[in-house]
């Protein structure tokens, strides 16, 4: 299967990685300067990471070709990884659209663009689905796959069965909703967090710990409504709602909303400082952590998914 990845940034990097060490024929189209490179460099950063998960990581199959009509010309599947900017993805799927075959599977990794928005561009408005990973996508195992107005349920199938053949895990929404699910939750949760850290309650390595020592770790396993299940005893989330319902609706009113203005910016920026290491000793170290953690769960690749 030849697969075209447009964009070679870090999400583009991520699933050009995966997609190549899963056995497909990957074209990298970019038209940046030294591109290739640069793509290059990341699928090296990406290796130990591909090879703990029993995954090649080494001489994978990736060509590079600047121009799209071209690098989507014999192409099956196409995932586009461009910048969140709707008139950029507009002129991107009208080349895709009118280059790619008619069986090819066009798919876009928009972090928050719907698909019907990005579709008004197409002449085939039922063939682009979205496929949005969770960073890093060669190891966080969801993809959201959201269907526009127009996409087909044929294509949307398409896209789940060759997801799940990536070793990911897809899941389908039921309609779009602006930023999807996971960005959405992640947005609500960061917000609290910022507000926390500028007002002084914690920093954000102290954060950090509160995270990943409660919420990452029980979330990891039975999500936000299977923990208020279980927290709610015999009675399960009736008696939870009822009984700490009232409570948890007071703090929601007490939620902050803090601004990203110069000075906040200026506060976190500062404390990112503080977390030691490059960016690349960080995220080795988060990527030998995820490996495990996915282990611990089954959901690495020859593992039951559960």
């Amino acid at each position: 299967m030849k697969a075209t990845i447009v964009g070679g940034g870090v999400i583009g990097v991520s699933w050009a990685g995966l997609m190549a060490s899963r056995g497909l024929d990957v074209t990298v189209s970019d038209p940046a300067p030294g591109i290739e490179d640069t793509v290059r460099a990341g699928l090296a950063e990406l290796e130990p990471a591909l090879r703990e998960l029993g995954l090649p990581g080494r001489d994978l199959a990736v060509s590079f070709e600047p121009d799209l009509a071209t690098a989507v010309a014999e192409a099956d599947v196409v995932q586009e990884n461009g910048p969140e900017r709707l008139d950029l993805k507009h002129r991107i799927f009208s080349t895709i659209e009118a280059h790619a075959p008619a069986h090819a599977l066009l798919l876009t990794s928009t972090s928050g663009i719907p698909a019907t928005d990005i579709a008004t561009a197409m002449k085939q408005p039922e063939r682009l689905v979205v496929g949005h990973p969770f960073n890093p996508p060669h190891l966080i195992p969801l993809v959201e796959v959201v269907a526009g107005e127009k996409t087909s349920a044929e294509n949307v199938a398409r896209a789940v069965a060759f997801y799940e053949s990536l070793g990911k895990k897809p899941i389908v929404l039921a309609k779009e909703v602006p930023g999807f699910v996971a960005n959405r939750l992640q947005a609500a949760i960061f917000r609290e967090c910022v507000h926390l850290v500028a007002e002084g309650v914690v920093t954000e390595q102290q954060l950090d710990e509160v995270v990943t020592s409660s919420l990452g770790q029980r979330w990891a396993v039975s999500g936000p409504f299977l923990s208020f299940h279980l927290g709610g005893g015999a009675g399960g989330l009736p008696h939870f709602l009822e009984h700490l319902g009232p409570g948890l609706r007071k703090r929601w009113g007490q939620l902050g909303t803090p601004d990203l203005d110069e000075p906040t910016v200026a506060l976190l920026s500062a404390q990112s400082e503080d977390f030691g290491g490059t960016i690349d000793e960080l995220a080795k170290a988060r990527d030998e952590k995820q490996i495990a953690v996915m282990r611990a769960l089954g959901t690495t690749p020859g593992q039951e998914q559960r």
